[in-house]
């Protein structure tokens, strides 16, 4: 707060300097060629330390500079000021000249120096107005630290004539890549390919390298479609706090995971990957796969559910009818999945796996579970409801008494 005051204090003292000047005559209106380095090449190159104020030291600094570094563009816009300084006196204006630059780390830190520096030369070269040199759409970022302090008469921009356009477009690419949408729908999956391609380069898996790519292409691709970013963040804080307050859950999830992948590698090594008909992979593959997608969700529901009764001493319906339609997707899917493939191994289609006895099993079961799980889940919720009702009515009577 003490900083904002002072500071504010310092833009009215500016505001009633302008005002008085403006009283004089425009004869003896000082005016100051201000020549800014935002990122402060003079000082990391040649080892000036800013505000350079006079001719003489921006001469100096300007040779310094060059001798350094030949090809920055600062020297364009330094000598471009002193040209400038020198036509004002020619015709015979009142003028002083500086250079401000500010830090290598361009922004808030950067801003913040530039603004310091140049109340120091207002202080001291007692100008009324400003014509501002600048070598770059960068630099013009400060125009309403400046404004805010000063009047700015005049912008003159310096460029080399081959590289101007060049330059323009570098800095409206570096602008555009700063926003954080365009971060996450471009530069993200570059990272993941960049990174995903790199790991199975080292391990020499070329061919895999490749598919793991195109993978976690499509995964990208699936959460933008379906907008599971907020989701997946949400479980990546639960999986934190789980971590920190010992929930069971965490733990539930770290098992099922390595069950998916224990399952996943034995159906990689049993499903038929070289059937007669390309789409018969799919069922081999559920055929194997199917049980571990049961066991790993039944261990994560119930580490959820556990979790719900310890710290909210209430357990949703939905943990009520998960293991049962879990249990009922694997009946009925080891079932179809087992009948679909053998229906199609011979030449033509038979209907003979549809009626064996496991096939026949297998489905009723599900079917069964299914329905159990229903009759649980509205018997709880009913009870859910008389409990509320009661609640609600005890707690009308105590409000009457």
């Amino acid at each position: 707060m003490f900083f904002y005051l002072k500071q504010k204090n310092k833009k009215l003292c500016y505001i009633n300097i302008y005002h008085r000047h403006n009283t004089q005559a425009v004869g003896d209106m000082k005016t100051l060629i201000l020549n800014i380095d935002r990122d402060d090449d003079f000082g990391r190159k040649a080892s000036i330390i800013s505000p350079i104020v006079g001719y003489k030291n921006n001469v100096l600094a300007a040779n310094r500079l060059g001798q350094a570094d030949p090809e920055d563009s600062d020297l364009n816009a330094i000598f471009y000021a002193l040209m400038t300084y020198n036509q004002l006196k020619k015709e015979g204006k009142e003028t002083e000249i500086a250079t401000i630059c500010g830090h290598i780390k361009v922004g808030f830190k950067s801003d913040e120096i530039i603004a310091q520096q140049l109340e120091k030369v207002i202080e001291q070269t007692k100008v009324d107005d400003v014509l501002l040199i600048s070598d770059g759409a960068e630099d013009e970022y400060v125009l309403p630290i400046i404004e805010s302090r000063i009047k700015i008469t005049s912008v003159s921009r310096v460029s080399v004539k081959q590289s101007k356009e060049l330059e323009d477009k570098y800095y409206r690419i570096m602008k555009i890549l700063e926003d954080e949408k365009v971060q996450k729908q471009f530069i993200l999956p570059l990272a993941l390919v960049l990174i995903v391609w790199s790991f199975f380069i080292m391990l020499g898996m070329f061919v895999v390298g490749f598919g793991a790519i195109v993978l976690t292409l499509g995964l990208f691709l699936l959460i933008r479609v379906f907008r599971w970013e907020k989701k997946i963040l949400l479980l990546w804080e639960e999986l934190k706090s789980s971590f920190l307050t010992g929930k069971l859950s965490i733990y539930t999830y770290i098992i099922g995971i390595v069950i998916l992948i224990a399952f996943g590698i034995y159906t990689y090594t049993n499903a038929d990957f070289k059937a007669t008909y390309w789409f018969l992979t799919i069922p081999s593959i559920l055929y194997y796969m199917v049980w571990g997608i049961v066991i790993a969700g039944l261990l994560i529901v119930f580490g959820l559910a556990v979790d719900k009764h310890v710290h909210d001493k209430n357990v949703p319906l939905k943990y009520y009818m998960a293991p049962f339609s879990l249990l009922a997707f694997g009946f009925i899917t080891y079932a179809c999945s087992d009948a679909v493939y053998k229906a199609f191994l011979p030449n033509e289609f038979t209907f003979e796996p549809f009626q064996t006895i496991s096939f026949v099993f297998f489905t009723v079961t599900g079917i069964l579970v299914l329905l159990i799980g229903a009759a649980v889940h509205r018997y709880k919720k009913e009870t859910t409801h008389i409990y509320e009702e009661y609640e609600k009515n005890k707690q009308k009577i105590a409000e009457k008494n």
